[in-house]
């Protein structure tokens, strides 16, 4: 698949709970080879987007396809698409080794996939620490290690870098550029937005309705403004602006 062909294609996706809307016809697409930051206030739709993306949650209106279909009806979906997500829950009383093997025998994997991405994701040294003694930087890598067994070609990922130390987040940065170096789709929701500018190269910015879907260049005039800045005047334009300190009289 080029990057000039779409990996997601969102369309009017909607989803309504009762009297409120956490999506509002959603349409656009996201495409392969890049990484796409999802960006957007807690509670502006992102991991309901998500959600409907993997088929966890049925879409009110629209649809939502990865690689042309449904989620559901692609076949070896568990190879080709790698998912981080809060609340996906991992094996009781399992090392970090051993959830990860555990992962391998559910995939179809040799045991021995589970020490290259602990070693790709900087978790050798804690093979053999149960995974609830692990910190939550320390889960981060592990869901992206679990994400990363298959070697597949996109990876969807939901607020990875919470928990991370600067180190981790320098560390994530690099390896999400080194994966879609290596041809991968990356989509991935944050709402912290001066990590994701070093990162992205497309976004899509929503407040339950879409705001913004393009390049992070075509945003920002190449770097010209912030990407806070023009975040926030797509979602609340409105929004109070602190003033300038007024100048004192000599």
């Amino acid at each position: 698949m080029s990057t000039s062909d779409p990996a997601v294609s969102l369309n009017g996706l909607t989803k309504t709970y009762k009297d409120v809307t956490a999506v509002d016809h959603l349409t656009v697409d996201i495409r392969a080879g890049r990484v796409t930051g999802l960006l957007g206030r807690n509670g502006a739709g992102k991991t309901t987007t998500l959600r409907m993306l993997l088929g966890l949650a049925a879409p009110t209106a629209g649809t939502a396809t990865i690689f042309g279909k449904p989620y559901t009806e692609l076949s070896d979906t568990a190879h080709r698409i790698g998912v981080s997500m809060d609340g996906m829950g991992g094996v009781p009383g399992a090392t970090v080794r051993g959830e990860l093997r555990i992962w391998c025998t559910v995939l179809g994997l040799p045991a021995a996939r589970a020490d290259d991405v602990m070693e790709f994701t900087g978790l050798g040294h804690a093979a053999d620490r149960p995974v609830k003694d692990c910190s939550t930087g320390m889960r981060q890598r592990l869901a992206l290690a679990t994400a990363l067994l298959a070697d597949p070609e996109a990876l969807i990922l939901d607020e990875p870098a919470n928990g991370l130390d600067p180190d981790g987040i320098r560390w994530l940065r690099d390896t999400l550029r080194t994966l879609a170096g290596q041809g991968r789709t990356v989509l991935v929701s944050s709402h912290q937005l001066a990590e994701l500018e070093q990162t992205v190269d497309d976004v899509v910015i929503i407040q339950r309705s879409l705001r913004y879907a393009g390049t992070l260049a075509d945003l920002t005039g190449h770097g010209a403004t912030r990407l806070e800045d023009r975040f926030f005047e797509l979602v609340d334009p409105t929004a109070a602006r602190i003033p300038e300190r007024t100048k004192t009289r000599a």
